[in-house]
């Protein structure tokens, strides 16, 4: 292997979050709730699903698959940002770096895809009803989330492959929280124009293609939902697909702010970077379960059942103490 395939570089340097010293253990109190609400509230959402026959549809389906991805995308770069702050310590491995970045970008990707799929079942749900059980069988969801899976795990390998070519020298200091391709490459004293090449090329089908689909299936949704006569089947429509779409205006919105309107990593982009990978995977339950009556519904039969179990376990207890 020549000189110019090894990195010199043992670790980075990562300089988190842009605050004060003294601002580390409220920040710290802060990441850690968020962090917590988005693990509880996704497996929530993955035991309520798993647990109520009535939510075995393509659409709950592809939301357990989402909140999943979304409790592995902030477990790839939170902890290790609050293990930082508490220990004060900023130092990555360069294994570990590379593992963070391949695993941020494969669950990235995933949520990226699944996004796509889930509004393409909406549109299917809502334009063609009477044909949705022939177009979203159980084979053809399978399908999708295996290949939103596949797609996203195999691009993160290619970037990750690019990447470990690449040499660093003296700087090795990375100005964000976790261990992100864009700023990786700045630190690079190697020629990453391959790399920038793949990244250009593969944004128009790996990005801008779901988001296509994303927007696509909304607006042939909003033309259907506009010729709907009665204000109760409007609303009715609109609240299937209000949570749905606000999730992918946050997302994407952020997303492309970062990456595609950022010269250099600054405060804006790191705070950009928060609410796509902390913010919005521990919205995401409030947002499908508040608006969502199927999830209300579940939850509360869950809520019922863990108090019946609860009043049968004591009822023994009150025999044996009244004898």
């Amino acid at each position: 292997m020549g000189p110019e395939n090894q990195s010199s570089v043992s670790e980075f340097l990562l300089l988190g979050l842009p605050m004060r010293p003294g601002q580390q253990r409220g920040f710290f109190t802060l990441f850690l709730g968020m962090y917590l609400t988005t693990v509880l509230g996704n497996l929530l959402i993955i035991l309520l699903i798993r647990l109520d026959s009535r939510l075995h549809t393509p659409m709950y389906f592809f939301l357990s698959h989402l909140a999943f991805s979304d409790i592995s995308l902030s477990s790839v770069t939170v902890p290790k940002m609050l293990t930082n702050m508490q220990t004060r310590r900023q130092s990555i491995p360069y294994v570990g770096c590379i593992a963070q970045m391949y695993f941020f970008m494969c669950f990235a990707g995933v949520d990226n895809f699944l996004l796509a799929v889930m509004a393409y079942d909406r549109y299917g749900a809502i334009c063609h009803p009477l044909h949705y059980t022939s177009i979203m069988t159980e084979r053809q969801c399978v399908l999708l989330v295996a290949g939103s899976w596949i797609l996203s795990c195999v691009n993160a390998l290619l970037h990750t492959i690019l990447l470990v070519r690449l040499s660093f020298c003296a700087d090795n200091i990375i100005s964000h929280f976790f261990c992100d391709l864009a700023a990786l490459l700045k630190l690079s004293c190697s020629d990453i124009s391959l790399n920038e090449l793949v990244i250009f090329a593969e944004a128009g089908m790996l990005l801008f293609l779901p988001l296509c689909i994303v927007l696509g299936s909304y607006v042939r949704i909003g033309t259907i939902i506009l010729r709907v006569p009665s204000t109760k089947g409007l609303y009715k429509a609109f609240s299937t697909c209000g949570s749905h779409l606000f999730v992918v205006f946050l997302y994407y919105g952020t997303l492309v702010g970062v990456y595609f309107f950022s010269s250099s990593w600054g405060s804006k982009d790191i705070i950009a970077s928060v609410m796509y990978m902390v913010v919005t995977p521990m919205l995401n339950p409030f947002i499908y379960s508040l608006r969502n009556r199927d999830i209300k519904q579940a939850l509360e039969m869950c809520v019922k059942k863990v108090n019946f179990l609860k009043q049968q376990s004591l009822h023994p207890l009150i025999a044996v103490r009244s004898k």
